[in-house]
């Protein structure tokens, strides 16, 4: 089982002077659920190396036990600071495509074209393609081989209004997750801010917030057993 995690290059917070980047928590716990299952991970960023990580998901409040264990593993640090380049990646070589959130995704993932290529070309070859948080933004400009979005119809969720909201960060979004895979004829649902929540349809997966990495994670698994 060979599982490409993919990971944004964008380290810019809009126009805020803040960082941001991946976060923490919805890389190292799919991470080592998919290790801990045996699985063969690649790791892969627009540009290649060391993807940038939203500082604030270093903070204390936001640690688990799947970011402490990272934090003490210098083999998954090393494999992380040299992520291959997204264009050099070919979709046959994979059976799944996992991409963790964190703001980072909304400025590049979402509009690069190896991105978007990988996912419909996984997609339609009926490869899992997860994604959690603001991952789902990755999927706002792909389609399915008709050239309809390949969010219509389907059952999905990422991080809602309400928790960008909460975030304070509605304003400073390129676009906000909700609202664009409606847009896109997805039948959004989430549950209450900050819990669980991982939908299933077909081989697209997805999940509401950081809380949900490890759903989706072991829902991928299962497209497997």
């Amino acid at each position: 089982m060979k599982i490409l995690m993919v990971l944004t290059s964008h380290d810019q917070l809009g126009n805020t002077g803040e960082k941001t980047g991946f976060w923490l928590e919805e890389f190292a716990s799919p991470y080592y659920i998919f290790k801990d299952a045996n699985a063969e991970i690649t790791l892969a960023s627009p540009n290649g190396g060391q993807p940038p990580l939203d500082p604030k998901s270093s903070e204390p409040d936001f640690q688990t036990e799947a970011t402490e264990r990272f934090n003490k593993d210098s083999e998954a640090q090393a494999t992380l600071a040299n992520t291959l380049k997204l264009s050099d990646i070919s979709p046959d070589d994979y059976d799944a495509v996992f991409y963790p959130g964190g703001h980072g995704p909304l400025w590049d993932l979402a509009e690069d074209h190896n991105s978007i290529s990988l996912i419909e070309t996984m997609h339609s070859s009926g490869k899992p393609v997860a994604a959690v948080c603001h991952a789902p933004a990755v999927l706002h400009n792909a389609k399915n081989p008709d050239g309809s979005p390949l969010v219509k119809g389907k059952s999905v969720t990422g991080f809602s209004n309400t928790e960008e909201g909460a975030v304070e960060l509605l304003d400073v979004v390129p676009f906000r997750v909700e609202d664009e895979l409606k847009a896109k004829g997805g039948n959004y649902s989430k549950a209450d801010d900050w819990s669980p929540y991982a939908i299933t349809d077909g081989n697209l997966i997805t999940g509401q917030n950081p809380a949900s990495s490890v759903s989706v994670a072991k829902a991928l698994l299962e497209k497997f057993k």
